[in-house]
């Protein structure tokens, strides 16, 4: 098949021709103003000597100058983007253009006579005026026609940084002939900057100006350009920043600027998460690379938000196989693709299962024998099983169950359960089968070679069933945004943050333990709300309502980590800790479970009350 003809470009050869043709004016030009400025615009003392040596050369100089420009790409640049480089280029080129007009008029002097030395100084001076207006004249003229047409539709910015990143923002908005963004003034803490400017953009001071500046120059959007920040000193920004009705945006992180990609397209909104003001987590990877690398490792509800998290990380510690297991197909295809794209030498099983089928589980492990199971999987949602308790039973207790019997039957070295906060003094039938769970996993650690242990956390920001993603939909409709109760508090981490601890509490299990995750200071979910508002760029109570709905059924005022009866003891991480084993009558504890399978199977109405006597730390109000 024959390859069709790419069209030809007239327009490119009419651009080119015309710099051709006014090169040629430009050297002509500079060839005779170099001597006419050394004689102060005297024609008449001007001695023939002189101009007849320029005359005779000018030809040959034009081609040569002609030559060197097209060396130099002065033909081929995109201009409308031109920088340092092209006007280095520019200079190069006429000064080396100047060098050989000084070694040719030497070969047509006349009577033994070159001309003066300053000469060819004010020829280059003049020849690269001349090429320089040409080639960034396009520049200015487009930034002209940028801002008139943006005139009416701009967004005013105030951008938080004068470093190198916010340098690299602020070029593009300013030369961008797309963006509607007007950068009205910087904000910086080092004093030694204030008063001077960025690409035009005036540093007006340091963050104690940040409202009245808002306010003074109508700021739309405020831009934190500082990469590099901890989170401690992201958070004390933004809380002054919130006080304002802007909208927020920020860079990633520094990883950005070292790999050169800082512009406008990676900035992001400003999270909730930001205003946590916690430092990134520490995780010791060599402890978690050293017991996942060369593992088969399975993880249940590995589609879910932890699971599909503890995936992700776990494929990047190059176990030998990873085993996906879960009862939801399209989140589990989603997790695939993701990890089949981004690993592809991983070796990669994805299983569609319940946990709660004794036979199918046991043939999954019979098959496979992983080293490491993650069990995530879960009913974890709090309302829905107050109105369901036999399904939290059937899935959590003992899905729990037959998975941690198939494990230690099938030579599992270490059985990870993930469990919640809402197990401490429960108040909902979600988080006394996860005590249970807990209890579970405690006897078997007795019982069997298999390490099983526990690993115990708050909410996660952003999880499926999480609050924000239900207040983020609000603010999109325009509110109101649904608070239980004014005084609710919750421990909050992110996901990747949570998993991480998870992965290392696994690498410090010896058996039987409960860890607990530091999830720092609690948040009030009211508070949480009106952030997310604000960071929104709208006004709490005017533009977005709060209302209160009242405590769900279930649902408590706070949420412990650890109970009393437990202790606490430190861990090589300072985020994490363990409880000791609590001591129970297993025989008595077994039969309780067995009397608890039986009720959950007939749809028992009273099933709190069996879960009371096994967990006396659980309350509840009839339902």
């Amino acid at each position: 098949m024959r390859k069709a003809k790419t069209p030809f470009n007239y327009k490119l050869l009419y651009r080119r021709a015309a710099l051709i043709i006014y090169d040629i004016i430009s050297v002509i030009c500079a060839s005779y103003l170099a001597l006419i400025m050394r004689y102060e615009f005297d024609l008449s003392g001007i001695p023939d000597y002189f101009l007849e040596p320029i005359t005779r050369f000018l030809a040959i100089n034009i081609v040569l100058t002609l030559t060197v420009l097209y060396f130099f790409r002065m033909y081929h640049s995109l201009w409308a983007f031109a920088g340092e480089t092209e006007l280095q280029n520019i200079v190069i080129s006429c000064v080396l253009s100047a060098a050989i007009n000084g070694i040719g008029l030497q070969f047509f002097r006349m009577e033994n006579r070159a001309v003066p030395n300053s000469y060819y100084f004010l020829y280059a001076f003049i020849l690269i005026t001349f090429v320089f207006v040409s080639r960034f004249s396009y520049r200015f003229f487009r930034g002209l026609k940028h801002k008139k047409t943006n005139k009416n539709n701009n967004i005013s910015v105030m951008v938080i940084g004068a470093g190198e990143a916010a340098n690299l923002i602020i070029k593009e908005i300013v030369n961008s002939n797309f963006s509607t963004m007007v950068i009205r003034c910087i904000i910086d803490d080092d004093k030694g900057k204030w008063g001077r400017f960025i690409q035009g953009i005036k540093v007006v001071g340091g963050r104690d100006k940040i409202i009245e500046c808002a306010d003074i120059y109508s700021v739309d959007e405020i831009i934190v350009a500082m990469p590099s920040i901890t989170r401690s000193e992201m958070k004390e920004i933004l809380d002054i920043c919130k006080e304002t009705s802007c909208k927020l945006r920020a860079l990633p992180g520094v990883y950005q600027l070292v790999n050169g990609e800082v512009s406008v397209s990676k900035l992001r909104d400003v999270e909730v998460e930001d205003l946590l003001g916690r430092d990134a987590v520490e995780i010791d990877l060599d402890s978690i690379l050293g017991y996942v690398k060369d593992k088969k490792v399975l993880v249940t509800g590995g589609g879910g938000s932890i699971g599909s998290e503890l995936c992700r990380q776990i494929a990047s510690h190059a176990p030998s196989e990873l085993i996906i297991l879960d009862i939801y197909e399209n989140s589990v295809y989603e997790i695939q693709q993701e990890l089949l794209n981004q690993y592809p030498g991983l070796k990669l099983t994805v299983l569609i299962a319940s946990v709660r089928n004794t036979g199918r589980m046991n043939r999954i492990f019979e098959r496979f024998r992983p080293d490491i199971v993650y069990h995530a999987a879960a009913h974890k949602h709090v309302p829905l099983m107050e109105a369901s308790p036999n399904e939290a039973v059937k899935n959590n207790i003992f899905g729990t169950f037959k998975t941690a019997m198939a494990a230690a039957m099938n030579g599992t070295t270490r059985f990870v359960m993930i469990s919640t906060d809402k197990a401490v003094n429960p108040t909902n039938i979600m988080g006394a089968s996860k005590r249970i769970c807990e209890m579970i996993i405690q006897t078997f650690n007795k019982h069997y070679d298999t390490e099983f242990v526990a690993v115990r956390f708050g909410n996660v920001l952003g999880s499926n069933g999480s609050v924000i993603p239900l207040f983020k939909k609000q603010i999109l409709a325009g509110g109101p945004v649904t608070v239980t109760h004014p005084d609710i508090i919750r421990y909050f981490m992110t996901i990747p943050e949570a998993v991480s601890l998870v992965l290392q509490a696994g690498a410090y299990a010896k058996g039987g333990e409960i860890f607990v995750l530091d999830m720092g200071r609690p948040v009030k979910i009211l508070d949480l709300a009106k952030n997310l508002i604000r960071l929104s760029g709208f006004r709490v109570g005017e533009d977005i309502k709060i209302e209160f709905t009242g405590l769900r059924p279930g649902e408590k005022l706070y949420e412990e980590l650890l109970m009393e009866e437990e202790g606490m003891k430190e861990t090589a991480n300072r985020l994490i800790y363990v409880g000791k084993p609590i001591e129970l009558d297993e025989e008595r504890f077994f039969v309780q479970l067995k009397k608890l399978k039986e009720a959950s199977k007939a749809e028992n109405d009273d099933i709190r009350s069996l879960i009371r006597e096994m967990v006396p730390t659980y309350s509840y109000k009839n339902v």
